[in-house]
Order: C-alpha cells, then structure tokens, then sequence
C-alpha cells in the first residue's frame, strides 16, 4: 500500500466514524431505539462518500468493504453507552466540525487519486463533506445546516481549495491534508462560536427562518 492510499485509508475511517457518530446523536436527542441509532449512524457516515463514488464513478466504497459500516456501527454503539446526555447538542455540532473538514480533504483526496481535474476534486470534497450531514438533519428533522446563515459549506469549499492548490505546488499529501483540514476546522469553529456568516441576498433573513411562507 502506498502513501497516498494509506493516508487516504485512515482518514476515511476516522472521517466515517465521526460522522456516524455524530448520526447516533442525532438519534439520541430524537430518543430513538439502537437500531435507529446504527441506521442513522450508517447512513451519515456514508452518504457523503456515496455521493462522492457515483458522481465520478467510482466503485461505492463501502460496499466491497462493508468494515466502513461497521465502524459506524461501533460510533453508534459507543454513543449509547456513553454518549454523555446534558451535553449531546453541543457534542453534535463540534464533532459535525471536525468531520466536515476531515472529510473535504478525504473527498478531493480521493478524486485527484482518480484522476478527477482539480476543480472538480475541490467540488467532491464540498459534496462529501456536506451531503452526510444534510442526510442526518432531514431524518432527524432537524434544520438543514445548509439553511443556516452560519458557514458551513464555506469551509468545506476553503479546506478541499486548500488541499488540493497546496498538492499542485507541489506539498507532500499529508502536511497538505493537514492545512486543509485545519483550514476548515478553524473557519467552521469561527462560525460556531462567533456566528461567523457571509451577506445574505437583498438584506438580513427573515426572522423566522430562510424559506418563503406557505400560501394561505
């Protein structure tokens, strides 16, 4: 096994274990049973990867090495015996950081590895990074992250440009991995703590929420 496919190996683990997790506390503050905790778990771990794997057709990569859900499986499990209650909320949104990012770099990661142009490898990393967590809010029904005026598919963008324009000047893969995930860690982290948001169209957002109200 090589470099590359090594790095790429440990952070899709580590990226779909932190995602799954952060499904199996979706599913804690729904108060839902273990196996809805596995489903979510499984179904946000991998959905961004999924996504990812049919746009450039790539083999599905969970499929051939069903241990990717296993590892969600087991965040799932280790979120029911010890997810700590008074701070679910919380936990959720920090560990939906850090999966955000690591997995913007794993997304562009694996495209370039495939032979996918630069741009679009910065595009998979985007969708692979975001798509997971918009798979949990809508069967959590929870509020899409994506219709929050709090960044989030921003840093996704910035730690995926990151990588992938660091690798074309010629930055080994992992101190260029490691940038973009930083870099998009720290932007989420500002949106997080400090409401970091860029201009919406045509002035603030309505003060109910984002969407048009419904027709009478």
């Amino acid at each position: 096994m090589d470099r590359l496919t090594a790095t790429l190996t440990v952070l899709d683990y580590a990226a779909v274990a932190v995602f799954g997790a952060t499904g199996a506390l979706a599913a804690a503050r729904r108060k839902h049973d273990i196996v809805t905790f596995g489903f979510f778990a499984a179904v946000t771990g991998v959905g961004g990867g999924t996504l990812r794997d049919l746009l450039i057709g790539a083999p599905v990569f969970w499929v051939g090495r069903p241990e990717y859900i296993l590892v969600c499986l087991g965040a799932a499990l280790a979120v029911w015996i010890v997810g700590p209650r008074r701070f679910r909320s919380r936990i959720l949104v920090w560990l939906d950081a850090v999966g955000m990012a690591a997995y913007a770099v794993v997304g562009a990661l694996k495209a370039q590895s495939l032979g996918v142009p630069p741009f679009s490898a910065v595009v998979m990393g985007v969708l692979t990074a975001a798509f997971g967590g918009v798979i949990r809010d809508v069967l959590a029904h929870e509020p899409s992250v994506l219709l929050q005026r709090e960044l989030y598919v921003t840093p996704a963008l910035a730690g995926a440009a990151t990588f992938v324009v660091l690798g074309l000047i010629g930055v080994p893969v992992i101190p260029a991995g490691v940038a973009g995930f930083v870099v998009a860690f720290a932007i989420r982290a500002g949106a997080i703590l400090l409401k970091w948001s860029l201009p919406g169209f045509g002035g603030p957002p309505p003060e109910d929420d984002c969407l048009p109200p419904p027709s009478p």
